[in-house]
């Protein structure tokens, strides 16, 4: 997915990238708004309106995911825009699935009811892809990849985990903050 454009003798990433600075260390992330606009447009809209800083990865789940977006250190629930419509088919159809180091939407039930809580995935998860029968079926849109820093995730994905805020589980016991979010490169 990743196109190059050479500006003087420095690439630079046809695709937005994402640095997120967290408080145990940096994972920059890279965007494919062909293959799925409207959900990187959301994204990108909160990464702008500094949504994601001082948040938490609120569930980790070692070998699944961890995820983040949506909670402030003392668990308090951030305010959204609307959801977004769930583009996990667009995304499939052009090669993007729930593998490690995916970076996904979370969502309810509601296959459109993404608003800002996304995941990255550490494991194969394809279940949680359009069509997959072993899923809802509706899929969980795929919108980028971990392109540095998944050995921070990784050890994110180890810590462990009990129950915290709201949560009865999956949260873990040191708290993992998202410090900052701030777009680095792409056309």
């Amino acid at each position: 997915m990743l196109c190059a454009a050479v500006v003087g003798s420095t690439a630079l990433a046809a695709d937005p990238q994402v640095d997120v600075r967290t408080s145990l260390g940096l994972i920059r992330l890279e965007l494919y708004p062909a293959a799925a606009p409207k959900t990187v447009a959301n994204f990108l809209q909160y990464v702008r309106g500094g949504h994601y800083n001082g948040t938490i990865f609120h569930r980790v789940i070692d070998g699944f995911m961890i995820q983040g977006g949506g909670y402030d250190q003392k668990f308090r629930h951030l305010p959204t825009r609307a959801p977004i419509p769930n583009e996990a088919e667009l995304g499939v159809k052009a090669g993007l699935k729930n593998e490690p180091g995916s970076v996904a939407m979370a969502r309810t039930s509601d296959p459109d009811s993404a608003t800002a809580q996304f995941f990255i995935d550490v494991n194969d998860n394809s279940f949680l892809n359009w069509g997959d029968p072993r899923g809802d079926g509706h899929g969980y849109a795929v919108f980028g990849k971990v392109v540095s820093g998944m050995d921070v995730v990784t050890k994110i994905a180890h810590l462990p985990t009990g129950p915290g805020g709201p949560f009865s589980r999956d949260v873990p016991r040191e708290p993992v903050v998202i410090e900052s979010m701030t777009i680095v490169g792409g056309k």
